[in-house]
């Protein structure tokens, strides 16, 4: 079985100051990975991990996730060989398809079909392997939700990422697919994997470290309304309660499903904090 990682995808731009501040936390409060997402108005990718990495000692450094159509494939390549260099061999790749499509009106960048966006990331792909054909490349950490995505990410894939989120999730409605739903994902993902070894990634969507987990609970369903509070409380993308009973219940997940690292966004960097005291 894996042992645990943990990441927290960092999302607000800032000053050089707050960034580095933030870096630091995060290696201090135990983190395994810094992480950068890739949407128009938050923080650039690949200058906030250059920093990061000045900042920090032991994290290791990835963006979760590049939105391929946002980048020429052959440049963006060169770019991230640049950045595995300067970060002295930390980096990881993160690639997505991309689900915002304001985004991409605003970029002057077209919306395409499902198979044109997947499409950018196969070309992303193909050319991030071309630029590392004679050495190692960064781990490669690809996801989804879909066959199409999910078949891809385990032919290529160092890790695997599941978004957690249900098929009718729109566009500023955090929709999370139930635990069954989740559980044929990752299934599927296996059967695709045909015995090729990976790891396997989730995205905390909703974590509260309290006493009070009904009321947790009750907040999760005014945040996620198309489940209940019962039902969220047996989502792994939910994790309320105790510091003890969080750590419980990540160890059945990766018991269960076999997830062992587990990603959380820059809001909730000190909420997994003591979860992670716990499980080291």
């Amino acid at each position: 079985m894996r042992p645990f990682r943990f990441g927290v995808a960092l999302v607000a731009p800032g000053s050089r100051a707050e960034w580095v501040a933030k870096c630091r936390r995060a290696e201090d409060l135990g983190y395994d990975v810094v992480g950068v997402v890739d949407h128009l108005g938050r923080v650039a990718p690949v200058p906030a991990l250059l920093l990061a990495a000045e900042a920090t000692e032991r994290v290791r450094l990835n963006t979760y996730v590049l939105n391929a159509s946002f980048h020429n494939p052959v440049l963006l390549a060169r770019d991230l060989a640049g950045l595995d260099e300067f970060t002295e061999g930390r980096l990881e790749i993160g690639i997505g398809a991309g689900y915002v499509r304001a985004e991409f009106e605003a970029a002057g960048i077209d919306w395409g079909t499902p198979g044109q966006r997947f499409a950018r990331v196969r070309s992303a792909v193909a050319e991030i392997e071309r630029a590392y054909e004679s050495r190692p490349r960064p781990p490669l950490l690809l996801g989804g939700r879909g066959d199409r995505m999910l078949s891809f990410a385990a032919e290529h894939a160092d890790t695997v990422a599941f978004t957690g989120t249900a098929p009718g999730a729109a566009e500023g409605r955090l929709a999370l697919a139930g635990p069954t739903a989740l559980a044929e994902r990752v299934d599927f993902v296996k059967r695709a994997l045909g015995g090729r070894d990976a790891e396997l990634n989730l995205l905390i969507h909703f974590i509260r470290i309290t006493g009070d987990r009904r009321a947790a609970l009750e907040a999760a369903h005014r945040l996620v309304p198309h489940l209940g509070a019962d039902e969220l409380g047996e989502l792994p993308t939910v994790v309320v309660g105790s510091a003890e009973a969080a750590a419980e219940q990540l160890l059945r997940t990766r018991e269960t499903l076999g997830v062992s690292y587990f990603t959380v966004i820059e809001e909730d960097l000190t909420r997994l904090a003591p979860v992670i005291e716990k499980l080291r």
